[in-house]
This record gives structure tokens, sequence and C-alpha cells, in this order.
């Protein structure tokens, strides 16, 4: 078994958010769930290389095995583009779902190349973002659940004050979401001409907030039709950025990514 620890979207040198990047490993989803439990990093993807020529990409939280996580195929595509004689592009399906991924790198670095992804059809009453938040929430766009292939319930705040601010009720979010099959809360505020600021609320725990999302950037992208610039980890005091790239034939997320020692 080969363990690569990186760093992805950081806004700096040094910088984002933590996957491991397992190779050679032929456990069960048990085995796994066990070992992403045990490392305690925020993220684990699995490659698994089929017989026939086609890699597989399986995900894994401390917490729970999940469809997609781009920050973790980020780390992953670092792995298998960037060695020597790799090729710049290369196509890669998810374990739970098969979800075609689109891996490319390219003068301006590393990028995922998705669709948006069929969301839950949820009915949102008005209080429950405010339940969920724990606190009286002026939203300034009406909440919706959209997808790249792990949906999100997009909440749109005021400001960055008020976004970094937020202090939501954790175990809520987590029953309302296996209740509807959506993956967590994104909460974000406009801060200037396609620029964002987000953070994501898909923990029990607070201390295991995400630096980065990569599918909530790319579902972000999805619901405004636009490409954008998305700041993430302030409260978590890793900063990142990620880079989406958006069209109607397919949305591209990327950002720096670093080996971590």
């Amino acid at each position: 078994m080969i363990v690569h620890l990186l760093k992805c979207f950081g806004a700096a040198p040094g910088g984002g958010n933590a996957a491991l990047v397992v190779e050679n490993e032929h456990g069960s989803v048990t085995a796994r769930q066990a070992f992403a439990r045990e490392r305690q990093v925020s993220a684990c993807v699995f490659i698994d290389r089929q017989a026939d020529g086609g890699i597989v990409l399986d995900y894994f939280y401390p917490h729970t095995r999940s469809p997609l996580c781009l920050h973790a195929t980020l780390a992953a595509a670092h792995v298998l583009l960037t060695a020597p004689d790799a090729p710049a592009t290369l196509t890669v399906s998810t374990a739970m779902r098969g979800q075609a991924l689109q891996l490319l790198r390219s003068a301006a670095g590393l990028f995922i190349g998705l669709a948006p992804q069929p969301a839950p059809a949820v009915m949102v009453e008005k209080y429950v973002p405010s339940e969920l938040m724990g606190q009286h929430m002026h939203l300034a766009s009406p909440p919706v659940i959209a997808s790249v292939g792990s949906p999100k319930l997009l909440l749109e705040v005021a400001d960055c004050t008020t976004l970094r601010a937020l202090q939501p009720n954790l175990e809520l979010i987590a029953d309302w979401s296996a209740l509807h099959q959506v993956n967590g809360c994104y909460a974000y505020c406009r801060t200037g001409e396609s620029e964002y600021e987000g953070r994501n609320f898909n923990h029990l725990d607070p201390a295991l907030e995400d630096s980065a999302t990569g599918v909530a950037a790319g579902a972000l992208a999805a619901h405004l039709q636009q490409s954008l610039r998305l700041q993430q980890g302030h409260v978590t005091q890793q900063p990142c950025l990620i880079e989406v790239q958006y069209s109607a034939q397919a949305i591209w997320v990327g950002g720096m990514v670093q080996r971590s020692t």
C-alpha cells in the first residue's frame, strides 16, 4: 500500500485542505472506512486500477463513505497526472455511482471536469434555513439544492461577517440531510464580480469543518451558471481558493495541489 498526503486548493504555499491518496490497497469498504476513521484526515481516496485499464476512485471521510469528493479527486489527479510519462488527461469513474470525471493537467494547473447531476427535488420550507443554522436567517436569495455529484443545500447570506459568525446545528443538518438525500449545507456570500466565500457544514464535529469543498463550488457554479472564484477556510485558518470554469458542456474545478510532509 502506498499513501500520499497532499494539500489541495491552498490559497498560499503550505496551505490547503488535506487529503490522503491510497494506492495498491484492496480492502473491503469496512476496512477502508476504518482506515479513514483512524487517520482523521478530512478525506481519503482509494485508487482502484481495473483489469480493463480503467481507474475507479473510492472516497471516504472519517465518518462515512462519499459518492464524490473533489479535493480528494484533485489530490488523486496530482498522483496520476504528474508522475513521469503520465498523460495530460485521464478519464476516471467514481466507486459509488460510476460518475465519469475528466482529469486535466495544463499550464494553468490541475482541473476536474464534470457535469451537473440531478439533485433531490426537495421543497425547502422558509423556516428550514433558520433551524439548520441555529439563528434567524435573512437569506440573500432563495435556498436551492444543486449537485455535481454530491448534492448541497446552498444558502446565500448577506456578507462575510454573517458567514463567518455562523454556528449551525450540525446534528440537525445531518438528520435533515439524511432524510432528503443531501450531503450537508453550503453557506456562501458574494464578495465581488464572480467572487464568493463559503463554508461547508457536513460533519458532526465542528473541528472537522472543511477548508475547501470542491463539490459545493461546482454546485454553486452550476446553480449560478457562471465561472467563479470561491474562497473558503477563513474560519479553519486554512485559506483556500477554488477556481471554477463554467460552460454548458462541462464544469471544470481546479486549484493548487502540494505534497505535504
